[in-house]
């Protein structure tokens, strides 16, 4: 397989859905703990990004296997597109999935069995996001676990691979007894600054549904737009990013993150321009890239501003 062909098959343009939570998460560790374990942490994004490349390629390769129209499986799917055989395609997903497994276990002998634990659970959601009888991103489910386990999941384990010993939680196996503690506090703060993440992860898949509805009815693919309708979809796309304008907003006030903070709600400006556009129209051509902007900007914004706080 060339490497063109490689990149498209797991959508690297795309992967900006996972970076941002891990830059955040990252930098959220060191300004709210002041601890930074950089081994655990290369550890842990080279495992989280080599099983996010997995599970696009298993999406394009199921998308592809389960194609009921002839011309979207050659002429829309990845895989007929650049016309890569079947056999090479499964090769480099196990090869993908094999290698993050791999990291991941390492990187549980260098924290905890908690890590471990949370892994299996993201590992199982992105595997069955898109494999098995009834995928999920095939139900009116993907847009939530897209959006917690990416959004709150890669945050979560970023902080708690670097700060594993500051009581967030603890999982303790000793013979026939499992205890599990948890900082009930700390836990939500870590929800709460997650937020942003989560919404603007989530309405990417939105987006994509909308705009892709009627395809995707043809193809057996019923996903939340279907079931509420568009309508009801865009009012949900516009939710999500007020709600991820909250939670900065009650970030601050109850100083998570510094009042310097308060400078990403700037953020709304462009962010609300660009939801007007899509509100208009819901073409994957032309307005799907909005989702991916505003991902961008809010995020984007949140890290620089993070970064201020930490190192200046």
């Amino acid at each position: 397989m060339s490497l063109r062909a490689f990149l498209k098959l797991v959508e690297i343009q795309t992967k900006l859905a996972s970076l941002f939570p891990f830059l955040v998460g990252s930098l959220f560790v060191f300004y709210r703990y002041g601890t930074f374990r950089p081994i655990n942490t290369l550890i842990f994004f080279f495992s989280m990004f080599l099983f996010d490349l997995t599970t696009t390629a298993i999406n394009n390769y199921m998308d592809y296997r389960k194609a009921t129209n002839e011309q979207y499986r050659k002429q829309k799917n990845i895989i007929g597109q650049e016309n890569i055989p079947e056999w090479l395609v499964v090769t480099t997903i196990l090869c993908l999935l094999t290698t993050a497994t791999c990291l991941g276990i390492w990187l549980v002998f260098k924290t905890d069995i908690l890590v471990l634990v949370i892994g299996m659970v993201c590992f199982a959601i992105g595997i069955l996001y898109t494999f098995g009888p009834i995928p999920i991103s095939r139900m009116p489910l993907g847009e939530i676990f897209s959006g917690v386990t990416m959004g709150f999941g890669i945050l979560f384990l970023t902080v708690y691979v670097n700060a594993f010993d500051q009581n967030i939680a603890n999982l303790v196996w000793k013979g026939r007894m499992i205890s599990f503690r948890a900082d009930l506090l700390q836990i939500l703060e870590i929800v709460l600054v997650s937020i942003p993440c989560v919404a603007t992860i989530a309405n990417i898949m939105l987006a994509n549904n909308i705009c892709d509805l009627e395809e995707d009815i043809k193809n057996n693919r019923f996903t939340l737009p279907y079931y509420i309708g568009k309508k009801y979809a865009i009012w949900l796309f516009n939710a999500l990013y007020l709600i991820a304008f909250f939670a900065i907003l009650a970030a601050v006030a109850l100083h998570l993150l510094p009042k310097i903070m308060l400078l990403a709600l700037l953020a709304s400006i462009p962010v609300y321009k660009h939801v007007k556009l899509f509100n208009k129209k819901q073409i994957k051509s032309e307005t799907f890239v909005i989702s991916v902007k505003n991902l961008v900007i809010i995020n984007g914004v949140i890290s620089a501003i993070l970064c201020l706080a930490v190192f200046i």
